[in-house]
């Protein structure tokens, strides 16, 4: 594990390689090692050949529309300079996007939502030093047609979870702020910190009464980061998906992205246990006043739940006038993606890498190139008065991303006599029994047998006494234990990574635009890590 002490007092540059922490998920860990996964992962020369995949897909046309559509789209934004320069760089044939996309949580929700963004900006920019002849621009796909508002609607600061009314079911993208109640409590807790006032007027203005979801987190994401050049995209629009017609009509009709990724699933199910998500016969939603999925009984297509349905010929009539009633769930998104934007690249948690690598072989059956994957970066911020409990114990911050009940567990029985002799009683043991089985062996087969299951009798019967022995040193060092239990949690909020807990704004509210700029400064564009650092 690579990982380098806190300096107090300072904010420096930890990083734990995500590969070497407990909890990440073996695919995760096995995509940045196996040679099967190497032409998926992020490099300088990886770039290159797919830019050259890329061109050769990507037509003049569908350039075009891209351009026009983000033009209308971010018009009625301020735009930056540099968001004006990237968008006409964007018109041009050696122009490339490199893509996160996020749900529309309130406010952004957990802090990652900044971090994954600030790597897209600036992996962007690291390929505009590093390519030469060809332009890269950061876009941030908004997931305006998600249904699920009970996920997106709050977010939680050290002192209260936020919350906002509205009617789910439909593409949360539409809903409307009807009351912004939540923004006087937040201006309660905000208002005295040096830069309350700034969040305070953010959220004022994005979430104002009458204000979509999609154009309150357009607004928001743009204060954040339009002096940087990204730009914003929203998929719920009818010339986008226009280009996904013929698409959308072989799922309908062939069921294909089941079909191609079944293979990719079996084998990922049988090496891990299970798939991120399974396809299902057909992956589009129907959009109307609700979000609601299609379904094939033999005869016709069926809207669930809504008294709506079609013959073959009626649905694809429909797909053919309207486009834009015909949503992708989240295990087609992918693809619709990677049709309309000259994309390279596209950064994401765990889990969004781990339901992309089952769809290689669907890219391949569409004829759109499947893009490089790169698990994003993670960050934690530490106080100095947690970063000095931590050394006090006697710990380093890379243990508490670690079998942490082992952890604790061996500073309970540090330098216990009684663990130290059951230990080497039951290695002898062992070795007793191994002497047993191999002379049983040349005996009896079935003495053997009995052998082993006695074997199994007393280790289990040590073990019992460990458990026993541990639950005692819970007891005997109590307040040792609930320091150790308390610093996890202060380490890790509601026992989750920070950054899938605390809103930004616990952070933003005492740099400011600082804060971004160090966030910025942190991140590790070549390798997936989880930075660290003291405040």
């Amino acid at each position: 594990m690579v990982f380098i002490p806190l300096n107090k007092g300072k904010m420096n540059k930890n990083e734990i390689f995500l590969k070497d922490i407990y909890s990440i998920p073996s695919l995760i860990k096995d995509f940045f090692a196996d040679e099967e996964y190497a032409s998926h992962r992020f490099s300088l020369g990886n770039v290159q050949k797919q830019v050259e995949f890329k061109e050769k897909s990507y037509s003049k046309e569908q350039r075009k529309i891209l351009c026009e559509v983000l033009e209308k789209q971010l018009g009625n934004l301020q735009l930056s300079d540099k968001q004006k320069e990237n968008l006409q760089i964007l018109s041009q044939e050696n122009a490339f996007t490199i893509v996160t996309g996020h749900q529309l949580n309130l406010f952004t929700g957990p802090a990652f939502f900044v971090y994954k963004i600030l790597q897209t900006i600036k992996t962007t920019d690291f390929l505009n030093q590093n390519i030469q002849g060809k332009k890269f621009v950061p876009i941030f796909w908004m997931a305006t047609e998600d249904h699920d508002f009970e996920e997106i609607n709050h977010f939680k600061t050290q002192n209260h979870i936020y919350s906002i009314d509205g009617k789910s079911g439909g593409a949360v993208g539409r809903i409307k702020v009807e009351k912004n109640n939540f923004i006087e409590e937040f201006e309660k807790e905000f208002k005295y910190n040096d830069f309350g006032k700034e969040l305070i007027d953010w959220m004022k203005e994005a979430y104002a009464e009458g204000k979509t979801l999609a154009e309150a987190t357009k607004t928001l994401v743009n204060k954040l980061f339009a002096d940087r050049g990204l730009l914003m995209i929203d998929g719920d629009d009818r010339e986008l998906k226009e280009q996904m017609k013929g698409i959308f009509a072989d799922e309908l009709k062939n069921n294909s992205l089941k079909k191609e990724t079944h293979q990719s699933v079996e084998n990922l199910t049988k090496k891990y246990g299970k798939v991120q998500v399974n396809p299902r016969e057909i992956n589009l939603f129907y959009l109307s006043e609700t979000r609601d999925r299609i379904e094939f009984d033999g005869e016709k297509y069926n809207v669930l739940d809504r008294d709506i349905s079609f013959t073959e010929e009626e649905v694809l009539a429909e797909l053919e006038n309207y486009p834009e009633k015909f949503s992708p769930n989240a295990v087609m998104r992918p693809v619709y993606q990677e049709k309309i934007l000259p994309n390279i690249a596209y950064i994401g948690g765990n889990a969004e890498v781990m339901y992309w690598l089952e769809l290689k072989e669907y890219f391949r059956h569409v004829e759109v190139p499947f893009p490089i994957l790169i698990p994003r970066n993670s960050m934690l911020f530490l106080t100095e008065k947690t970063a000095n409990k931590i050394q006090k114990m006697g710990l380093g911050i890379e243990e508490f991303f670690m079998d942490y009940a082992e952890i604790i567990k061996e500073k309970l029985l540090f330098e216990s006599e009684l663990l130290e002799l059951l230990t080497e009683k039951e290695e002898e043991l062992k070795k007793s029994f191994g002497l047993l089985k191999e002379k049983s062996a040349l005996t009896d087969k079935t003495f053997r047998n009995l052998v082993e299951a006695e074997e199994t009798r007393q280790l289990k019967s040590y073990n019992r006494m460990k458990k026993r022995l541990l639950r005692a040193e819970k007891i005997k060092q109590y307040e040792k234990y609930m320091q150790l239990r308390q610093l996890y949690l202060d380490v890790h909020p509601n026992a989750v990574w920070q950054e899938r807990v605390l809103n930004f704004s616990v952070f933003y509210a005492q740099k400011g635009k600082g804060w971004i700029e160090e966030c910025y400064q942190k991140m590790d564009v070549e390798n997936s890590v989880l930075i660290i650092s003291c405040i």
